[in-house]
């Protein structure tokens, strides 16, 4: 099974990865945000993505996420793990603590971009259950055991399984204003990237599912201080640690399962156009969305 990471740059230099390379996919819509980073973990061919590019170059809503989900298709990915730092919205979801959102609440204004279905080509899939149940439940497995015998001085990392997460775009934090109304609507997390790539997975028929590092209390709370880059990088370099040892446990012979899930059939009924009013050009990538990817 061919599995897909995304998130920071730092997460492939981890411990246990072996047979590293670089490789470069050129996608019909664009180039992803960096070349890919394969390795051999835990028996699985692993592909690496550093969203935002090498050195952080890309903001949010500049990521190319059609580009970065389409080029794990190619390179035959069944399902993807997101590594993303997160703002807590809940007294209880405490910085460094790790959540595994199971819900999204969408405030942004680049629908079009979190798509491949354009230009000739309409599909509407399903989306109640934004995330992969059954990719969800092997990671709070996995996240379980890792945090039982995480030893560390300053706060205990907790795991909590599902929650809303609010994407908005950025790059600026939430104003305190949006912040409370948030948490108004009972929404737990918020970030700026997870939404689009769980969409676009969805329409590639690949198993998603977020691990949200908890980096900040956003800027409603009371008592905590409102969050600035230098708190959310402090908070980050703690949590890659966590970030990569839940990794490490996930990819495993635990994971070497059939897919039961509906992520796999996301397109069996979703196509509205007719089949013979398709674009050749539009008609080639979903046959690559529906097939297990990997072109020949």
């Amino acid at each position: 099974m061919k599995i897909g990471v995304v998130g920071g740059s730092g997460l492939y230099a981890m411990e246990g990865l072996e047979d590293r390379e670089e490789i470069k996919v050129l996608t019909p819509f664009g180039e992803p945000s960096d070349a890919y980073v394969r390795g051999i973990l835990g028996g699985h061919e692993v592909y690496f993505l550093p969203r935002h590019g090498v050195g952080h170059r890309y903001m949010p809503s500049e990521i190319n996420h059609r580009a970065n989900i389409y080029g794990f298709k190619e390179l035959g990915v069944e399902l993807v793990l997101s590594v993303s730092a997160v703002g807590s919205l809940r007294e209880d979801f405490c910085p460094r603590d790790v959540v595994l959102p199971d819900q999204y609440y969408d405030r942004t204004k680049q629908s079009g971009s979190q798509t491949f279905f354009s230009e000739g080509l309409v599909a509407h899939v399903g989306f109640g259950e934004p995330a992969c149940p059954i990719l969800r439940e092997h990671l709070t497995e996995a996240t379980q055991r890792v945090l039982e015998g995480w030893k560390t001085q300053e706060h205990k990392p907790r795991l909590h399984v599902g929650g809303t997460y609010v994407c908005m775009e950025g790059p600026a934090f939430s104003t305190r204003a949006e912040s409370k109304i948030y948490r108004q609507l009972g929404c737990d997390l918020i970030g700026m990237t997870s939404l689009p790539e769980a969409k676009l997975c969805r329409e590639a028929q690949m198993c998603y599912q977020a691990i949200a590092m908890i980096t900040d209390y956003d800027c409603w709370h009371p008592e905590a201080a409102s969050v600035t880059v230098e708190m959310v990088t402090a908070h980050m370099q703690a949590n890659a640690k966590v970030a990569q040892a839940i990794l490490r446990e996930v990819i495993g012979p635990r994971l070497e399962v059939g897919r039961d899930c509906s992520c796999r059939n996301a397109l069996a009924s979703a196509v509205a156009t007719d089949a013979d009013c398709i674009p050749a050009v539009k008609r080639e990538q979903l046959a690559l969305l529906r097939g297990s990817g990997a072109k020949e």
